[in-house]
């Protein structure tokens, strides 16, 4: 009998379902989150990409995962085993994509340009490893019940596991030694901090989606599938196009999570080259981050509960908005002293990590609120085909990113910023460009998902599913 709604299972059935989910997005989220803090710093400090260049593997990556989104959302809703259409792509994916998110932390020989064409194929590799696990577990969000709250709690247990394996990360690239803004070739302590990082993340996102698949088997053989009906892209676009639900959900992930990548590509830049954070201190700094999202999830979930989703939202967005701006206007630290080294950089240093600390509270609505939507739009369509919604979403999305990560790599290069350079030979106009990026452009895209999801339904019952 399908599972529909949390009375149908067991308070032991229901643990189980809400563990196994929140392991699949472990292993991806400590790849997705040291990726989206260190990568960008390590084509240019280690490889030695100039930043335009570092920016375009970023996008060309974003834009060839994009384009794969669709064709993987595709076969996923396709898919004909008895385990269901979702479970085979995360046990049949996890150890390519392990071996393939070690293999993104190399360094290859040659000179800049055999280093570029080699960083797009490993990196294209890596999407498309990454795409064949994460696409098909994120669909299985909605197709697992129909039941709102369990949905959101289900959300709240995949981005509590993504934040904790991200918290795990940030650590592990701190003890081993992995460090900002100076030039290490490859060669040296540095490039193999990072390699080792990397293989270390490789073997936890293997792990991770294995222990998930197995653990969700007994609910994906019972749970809402998917048509099967066969459409071309035309269709699928038309589809999409005229669902006004998915529509907001589409506008409000892109703009969260633009405005959430945008910070997280220069945070390091941020604390290290304008704050002028000593490179030892800068990495740990990151940890008050992931501990304050995750708390987040757990607040927010619990506003969504109560007042319900749209509530959560505004007002972690209010909050997110508020430290955006405060993070732009902060006084950098005395470079001469250490952090806690005199009253005025101690007090400067703690301003910072309680910033930080907002930041990472209000910013976890971009986690848990448009994936927590999502399953509503997917409802809306009768044939509830989750795979291709899910893929549209994360394929805009990708392209939103590729495109902002690109558009950095250049304002910086014509800001005059170079990686492994002392702050005080940088350009101002360097230094006011990584603030902007810090705190103006991300409080403005907040704005705007805000502005688009302004009258979304407070609440909605859920269309039951057929026996």
């Amino acid at each position: 009998m399908p599972i529909s709604t949390p009375s149908l299972l067991s308070a032991g059935s229901e643990r189980r379902l809400l563990w196994s989910y929140g392991l699949g997005d472990a292993g991806t989220g400590m790849v997705a989150t040291q990726m989206g803090f260190y990568l960008f710093v390590f084509f240019t400090s280690v490889v030695g990409l100039p930043a335009w260049m570092a920016g375009s593997v970023l996008m060309v990556l974003k834009l060839w995962d994009g384009l794969n989104d669709p064709f993987i959302g595709f076969l996923s809703d396709h898919t004909k085993h008895p385990l269901g259409p979702r479970i085979p792509w995360l046990l049949y994916g996890a150890i390519p994509l392990g071996v393939f998110v070690a293999a993104s932390w190399w360094t290859p020989p040659g000179g800049i340009w055999i280093k570029f064409v080699v960083l797009v194929a490993i990196a294209s590799c890596t999407q498309i490893a990454y795409t064949c696990v994460n696409l098909p577990y994120s669909a299985l969000a909605a197709e697992l019940t129909p039941d709102i709250d369990l949905r959101t709690r289900l959300n709240a247990a995949r981005f509590t596991g993504s934040i904790l394996a991200g918290l795990s990360g940030v650590v592990i690239a701190a003890m081993v030694g992995v460090k900002v803004n100076e030039c290490g070739g490859g060669a040296g302590l540095r490039g193999g901090a990072f390699l080792e990082m990397g293989l270390i993340g490789g073997l936890v996102v293997a792990v991770g989606t294995l222990a998930c698949g197995w653990g969700l088997k007994p609910f994906a053989k019972h749970c809402q599938q998917p048509s099967g009906k066969k459409e071309p892209i035309k269709q699928q676009l038309l589809r999409v196009s005229r669902n006004g639900r998915f529509l907001k959900v589409l506008g409000l992930y892109l703009l969260l999570w633009c405005a959430l990548q945008l910070m997280q590509t220069v945070a390091l830049l941020y604390f290290n080259v304008v704050m002028q954070v000593p490179s030892t201190w800068s990495t740990w700094i990151l940890v008050p981050f992931q501990i304050s999202a995750l708390l987040g999830l757990q607040l927010w979930s619990w506003v969504s509960s109560r007042w319900g989703r749209i509530a959560a939202l505004r007002s972690g967005g209010l909050l997110w908005i508020v430290a955006c701006l405060v993070a732009m206007l902060l006084i950098p630290l005395d470079g001469a002293v250490a952090p806690m080294g005199s009253f005025s950089n101690g007090l400067n240093f703690v301003l910072l990590v309680a910033t930080i600390l907002a930041v990472g509270l209000g910013g976890s609505t971009a986690f848990l609120i448009p994936w927590s939507l999502l399953p509503d739009a997917i409802d809306a369509d009768p044939e509830k085909p989750a795979g291709l919604y899910t893929a549209w979403m994360v394929v805009i999305q990708k392209f939103g990113i590729g495109l902002s990560i690109f558009v950095l790599g250049n304002v910086l290069t014509l800001s005059g910023y170079k990686a492994c350079t002392d702050s005080i030979l940088l350009p101002s106009s360097a230094l006011t460009t990584i603030r902007l990026c810090m705190g103006l452009i991300p409080a403005v895209l907040v704005v705007l998902g805000l502005l688009v999801v302004r009258r979304w339904p407070r609440r909605m019952h859920p269309i039951a599913l057929n026996p």
